[in-house]
């Protein structure tokens, strides 16, 4: 390596990329730098974000500019063998500051939050950069024509965009004035070679019916739509312009018939459905049959729009299967029933409908269940796992314990359903079941929407509260664990 002192004076310090953890032995280690350093520039252009930094150390030999933790600036020659990691991780993707939403969605969520949430939960970020690394959808009225210039240059695809509606008017409705500037810039970059993967947020009344299939035609004629999501509107309590969505089976089976056809053209002309409905939809539609309508795995292809609930149900039955098929289920069953123990697994009540027919013929059954938890912090229609708060949840738990008969050692009934309820400690004369939350509740600090920890909601609760992953065939297998642990002692 060769060190460098500052060109003629002190490097100018021009924001960066602060390092948040370096890899033992790696070209970054052997340099020298440590957690807290910045670092400012590859080969004299200045990191604005984790696309830079990709696209300018992409060579084997860099010259990296830097601020050490003493607040000294100079730059270092790194070197690495073909294919190696240059040993850093950064504190976020995005280094120079999030680009601001600047429209009046009707529906935007971020407006319906109460008042008292962190503050990173108010800021409405409307930023191609997290579009391509993280997966948000942006709605390009921001886009500048150096960004657009960038997106092509640095080959930015494929985006994330809120499309909404191809209507002119309909989509100024939903968005707000600049709705015309974001389609143009979209269909820049579509020309240009661009690949988008569309969302549609469904307004009831608004752009629903025709106006939706108006916009699925507009959209099939861009080969560049890879494919298009299609979410319901979410509205909380916290808000006087909405007051339902798609909540009926009549409304849910309009959208899902609306849909049909595309997806019976795109199938036999590309391969797959290329138009997705969230779970919502089938949820709504189907109830308690949901699971026997969901479209195959196949049809989700890679599962791309997961994080919209777009495949969610079908991915979490599969699985739950899955473990059944290779023994995990069983082993949790055992594990459970030899520490005598009943695990209650925290969620949303959009699993209500289909969680139950999961169970039925479970061996987990009689030392298993969900604990669906109602979610009144936000209120209105949300109802999924990841928005459930502290508050809500060791209110729930609360409530469970209140329900299960104390009185006799080694009882641990339900009083309600006569269920086994937990841990049985005969010499202290208690007993408490294991509650298990999902991680998705959490976020990367440990806390909840309303800024809750597990602590904290073990604490309100009273009783064992532990952390668990989302996917079945995980989290009956930690379960598991949780309750051989809780045998040995």
């Amino acid at each position: 390596m060769t060190i460098y002192p500052p060109k003629d004076s002190a490097l100018p310090y021009v924001g960066g990329a602060r390092i948040s953890a370096v890899d033992p032995l790696s070209p970054a280690d052997d340099a020298g730098f440590e957690p807290g350093c910045i670092i400012a520039s590859v080969d004299g252009h200045p990191l604005r974000d984790l696309i830079d930094w990709r696209w300018f150390s992409s060579e084997d030999v860099v010259c990296v500019g830097y601020r050490d933790l003493d607040g000294e600036t100079g730059e270092v020659e790194l070197e690495r063998e073909e294919g190696e990691s240059w040993g850093f991780t950064f504190e976020g993707v995005v280094f120079d500051g999030v680009k601001q939403c600047r429209n009046a969605c009707t529906f935007c969520f971020m407006r319906q939050l109460p008042s008292g949430l962190r503050a990173s939960l108010s800021v409405r970020d409307d930023d191609y950069r997290l579009s391509f690394l993280s997966g948000t959808f942006v709605t390009l009225t921001n886009l500048t024509p150096e960004d657009e210039r960038r997106i092509l240059e640095q080959r930015i695809s494929p985006l994330r965009v809120s499309l909404h509606a191809s209507d002119e008017h309909v989509r100024k409705a939903l968005i707000g004035k600049h709705a015309q500037a974001g389609i143009e810039a979209l269909e820049r970059l579509l020309d240009a070679g661009v690949e988008v993967h569309a969302q549609i947020v469904l307004v009831p009344g608004v752009n629903d019916g025709e106006a939706l299939r108006q916009t699925l035609r507009w959209a099939w004629e861009r080969p560049g739509i890879l494919d298009v999501g299609i979410v319901p509107l979410g509205y909380t309590r916290h808000q006087t312009l909405f007051s339902e969505s798609f909540g009926t089976a009549d409304a849910a089976s309009a959208v899902l018939e609306a849909i049909a056809p595309f997806q019976r053209r795109a199938r036999e002309q590309r391969g797959s459905l290329w138009v997705f409905a969230s779970d919502e939809f089938y949820r709504n539609a189907y109830g308690a049959d949901v699971l026997d309508c969901l479209p195959p795995a196949a049809d989700y292809g890679d599962f791309s729009m997961f994080e919209d609930g777009i495949g969610i149900l079908r991915s979490c039955a599969d699985n739950w299967r899955d473990a059944h098929r290779g023994g995990i289920a069983h082993a949790c069953a055992e594990a459970l029933q030899d520490a005598g123990v009943h695990a209650y697994y925290v969620c949303g009540c959009a699993l209500r409908e289909s969680f139950p027919a999961l169970l039925e013929e479970s061996p987990l059954s009689e030392v298993f269940e969900p604990l669906f938890v109602a979610n009144e912090f936000f209120g209105g229609n949300v109802d999924v796992t990841g928005l459930l708060t502290g508050t809500d949840v060791a209110r729930a738990i609360s409530a469970t314990v209140a329900r299960l008969s104390l009185s006799e050692p080694g009882a641990c009934h339900d009083k309600e359903e006569g269920r086994f309820g937990g841990i049985c400690d005969e010499a202290s004369d208690t007993c408490s079941p294991l509650f298990f939350l999902p991680a998705v509740m959490f976020n990367d600090d440990g806390l909840t929407l309303d800024g809750w920890s597990l602590e904290d909601v073990r604490s309100a609760a009273k009783c064992p509260v532990s952390v668990v992953s989302c996917n079945p065939s995980e989290y009956l297998s930690e379960i598991a664990s949780f309750a051989k642990d809780a045998a040995s002692f």
